[in-house]
Formats: C-alpha cells, structure tokens, sequence
C-alpha cells in the first residue's frame, strides 16, 4: 500500500480518538471528520476538515446523511491501480481516503434497554457507518478499515515504522474483522427487530428471552490438543469475559476439553452458595461439596465426603481461595481449580503443583443455554429456580424442624447440578453421597447410599424429579433419611405421602423439576 495521506474518522465510541488523531497528524496525515468527533478533535487542538468540507454539501436530517456522498464513496471505493478510476475522481475533483476509522452507532446499547421505544431503537440504527466501513473493506488493498479503538496503536505503530503505510496482511486482518462486526452489527438489528411488531398504528414490542434466530457466531478463544476423547479435535469459543469460557489460567497445563466442562459444572454448583463453599466434581457430576463458616472447613467436608473420588477431581470455590483453604487442596491430586481470586499466599503454595490449572473466573455465564444435536442445537434459558419456603409445601403430618429445613435448602441446590435421575444425600451443610445418572431412581437411590464414605443417619434426601412410586422413599429411609424434598407431581403422590407418614418422615413438595440431561 501506498503511504497513507488522507483518512476519515466518524466515531460513536470516542475511546482513544484524541491520541490516535494526534498521531496520523503527526504522521502528516490530513484529516476529515464528522459531527460530533470533529468537534472533539478541533477541541483538543487536533486540525481536521469537516466531512461538508468535501462533500460540498452540509449534513442534513438530523445527522442522517453526512457521509452518504460520491465524493465519499468514490474517495474510498477506486480502485488506485485502475486508470479509469482515478480519472474519474480527478474529474469530479473527488480527494482519495486511504483511512477510515468508523465505529457505530451503540444499536446494541440502546436496544437492550428495558424502557427503550419504539422511534428510539430505530433512530439508532446506522446508515453511513457501515457503507463506509463495507466501503473501505471491499477496497482494501488500497484503504485501511479500522473498526476497533483497541487497533489504535497498532495500527499507529506500523505507520510510523513503514514511512506511513500499512502491509497488505494488516489491510487484510483489518478488513476481515470489520466485515465481521458489521454482520454482527446486521445480525443484533434483525433479532431486535423481530421481537416488534407493526398493525396499523399499533406498535407492540415483545423482547423475547430465546431468539427468533440462533447466533453462534463467537470467535475461537484456544486450539486444544484434542477434544473429549484424543481422536477428536476441539476448540474453545468464547465471546466475553463471564463465566468459565472467559476465565483467566493463572498457571497449570493447557486446559483441556474435560477440564472446561468439569470446571463450568463446578463453578454453577458453587455459584448457589451465599457462605463460604467449596465443590469437587468428577465427571460433571458432585463428588463433594459443602457450605461452612470457613472456606477451609468447607473445603474438608467436601473431601471427606468421598476422598478417593477426590483424587484426580476439580474444584471450585465462591471465595477467593486462601492460604489455609490451599494447603488442604495441596494435599491430594487435583486437576483444575475455579475461583474468583487467589491469595499471594494460595498461589505460592500451590505454585509446586505445576500442572495444577488454576483459573480466575471474574463473572457469572450465559444466561442461555445451548447444547448441540443431531442436525441442530436446543437453547434454554439457565435454572435459576430457587427453594422458596413461603410456596414450598409441606406434605406429611410431621413438618420439618429447622435443622431439617437448612439441610434440605442445602440438598436441593446440589441435586440441581447432579445428572438426572438424580439423589443427593446431605446432612450439616454437606453433601453426604449422590446417586447420579440412573435409569432408575430406586437405583439412584441405592447406588448413592453405597457410595456413601460417611454415615447417613439423620440426614435428608434431595430428588431432583418426584418418586413415581413409594419404593425408592422406602429405600432411602432404611438409610436414616429423616426427611426429603422433591418436587411431587406424580400420579402416585398420595402413595408416596402415605409411605412418608407410615416411616415418620417430613416431606416437602416444591413444585419445581430439576432435571439437568
């Protein structure tokens, strides 16, 4: 490319605008501007031609045509190469722009907003923005497309260091990431506009939780060895800075495939503790989990509730993970850790463990989710259904003491996270033993009670679908459950109270499912 001698600048996102413009000045670089960004260059001392300077024309309804000009487009879109081209412009006395620097209207912004009408959305909607970028893109062999604050220096960089031109592999990047955020741009316009509808004078707007179309466009964060299995290849894409996709390895091996998908059941489960709680998964599934008045005292109960399981598992923690919590963990084989923060103590401590992955998750995740099948995907909002006492409902003559009811709280925000059929037993803030996908629940029953390392006396029962008969209540009872919760709904039910009446048991009915498949 050509050195760069003249360039554009329109900017809704006025991050960085002043230094980059500075820069290309100093670069002896002309520059045209529109509105709102001209003011804040002239402002801050930067020289800069009003866009009405070339076009010849001033902008008009209300700033909806500025940039929309021949002497705009033919600067941008000729082809420098092709005679006929610049005898065109030399004709019309049409100046080439080398550089365009664009970013748009904040049309997601304003869309998201909960009060946001109806003439407000559509005001927002960018008209020249991305005919100059698609301009610039299409010609970029010979003009430079920059849609990000974040390329600034870079892109300053490199014209200081080659006499004021850019390479033909950066004039490419460029374009190919400003072509992907104006379709992404297209793409947040059109799934807003479907929630809307227009009869007659009648404008109803109906933001829906799940998308009229899917949009999987998210860009590939890591390359990773192999997926689940070594035969299968695998990435991870992540688009932010929430949830496990977007965490930050403080140190540790590569993450793989498995450690990502343990690590996101991990971090959900422990997400629905208020106190301080620590979580070990295996598989997707709890091995042990628990919520003490210290992280480290949760972390033990956690372990002792199946130590050999343990071995070899991933943890997460809803606290930033301290010294004493660390050498607990240190003692054991442990593959991945997710937690908010770590302490300079933690870190030195289980800086030995070398392979040992430690991730910072800063955020919650998607409040979408999306699982692949055959030919398509399925997307669901996340359960986020919480245990309710007001609208629980107590089924049996005998009601839960308080004890009860705290151990049972705790049972059903762990079975929530165990695959369905699903049982979880817990008693004092603990997950005792879990019995996780069966094709029976009497043998979901069963299994968690001989996986059991702890006692079970005295302990509660957490189902995450109702008992379609009393059997698997009878079973757990011969365990020392003293109560249970579940979500009822089956056409056996009065069977199941009688069961629970008969064998002295409490028994609450939520009226709320927690299959997770």
């Amino acid at each position: 490319m050509a050195k760069i001698e003249r360039a554009l600048l329109s900017l809704t996102d006025k991050t960085g605008a002043v230094a980059f413009a500075q820069g290309l000045r100093a670069l002896q670089i002309d520059l045209i501007s529109t509105g709102g960004t001209a003011r804040l260059l002239k402002d801050a001392g930067v020289t800069v031609h009003d866009v009405s300077d070339v076009t010849h024309f001033p902008e008009m309804l209300d700033g909806r045509v500025k940039t929309i000009h021949p002497n705009i487009a033919g600067g941008i879109l000729a082809i420098r190469s092709k005679e006929e081209h610049m005898e065109a412009l030399e004709q019309h006395a049409i100046p080439t722009i080398d550089l365009v620097a664009v970013n748009l209207y904040a049309f997601e912004t304003i869309a998201a907003k909960k009060d946001a009408h109806f003439e407000e959305i559509v005001e927002n909607i960018d008209i020249g923005g991305p005919t100059m970028i698609r301009a610039a893109a299409k010609n970029w062999q010979d003009v430079a497309i920059v849609t990000d604050p974040a390329d600034y220096p870079a892109v300053l960089d490199e014209l200081q260091n080659n006499g004021g031109a850019l390479s033909r592999k950066t004039l490419w990047n460029l374009a190919v990431k400003a072509f992907e955020r104006t379709a992404a741009y297209d793409r947040a316009i059109a799934n807003r506009l479907a929630n809307i509808t227009v009869d007659g004078d009648t404008v109803t707007d109906q933001p829906s939780e799940l998308p009229r179309t899917l949009d999987l466009r998210v860009p590939r964060a890591i390359d990773m060895r192999y997926g689940e299995n070594p035969h299968q290849k695998a990435a991870l894409y992540a688009h932010g800075g929430a949830g496990v996709a977007g965490g930050r390895q403080l140190q540790g091996k590569e993450l793989s495939y498995n450690n990502l998908v343990d690590l996101d059941a991990a971090w959900l489960l422990v997400q629905e503790f208020s106190n301080p709680a620590s979580v070990i998964i295996k598989h997707t599934n709890p091995c042990g989990c628990a919520e003490q008045d210290t992280l480290a005292e949760s972390y033990r109960k956690a372990f002792d509730s199946d130590p050999v399981s343990a071995f070899g598992g991933v943890l997460a923690f809803n606290r930033e993970l301290d010294g004493e919590t660390a050498a607990e963990v240190a003692k054991t084989f442990i593959e991945a850790i997710a937690a908010p923060a770590y302490s300079e103590e933690a870190q030195r401590i289980l800086a030995s463990k070398k392979n040992l992955r430690l991730v910072e998750v800063a955020a919650q995740g998607d409040a979408l989710v999306v699982k692949s099948i055959n030919g398509g995907f399925l997307v669901q909002t996340t359960d986020s259904a919480k245990l309710d006492r007001a609208t629980a409902k107590v089924v049996t003559e005998r009601q839960p003491s308080e004890d009860e009811w705290r151990n049972l709280e705790f049972a059903w925000k762990c079975v929530k996270h165990v695959k369905s059929n699903a049982i979880v037993y817990a008693r004092g803030g603990q997950l005792l033993a879990a019995g996780a996908g069966q094709m029976s629940r009497v043998f979901s029953v069963e299994i968690g009670a001989m996986k059991s390392v702890l006692p079970l006396d005295r302990c509660v029962l957490a189902s995450d679908a109702f008992f379609p008969f009393p059997d698997g209540l009878e079973g757990a009872a011969k365990h020392g459950i003293t109560a249970a919760i579940q979500p009822g709904g089956s056409v056996k039910d009065q069977e199941v109270i009688d069961a629970a009446n008969r064998l002295g048991l409490a028994m609450i009915f939520t009226g709320v499912r927690h299959f997770r498949h």
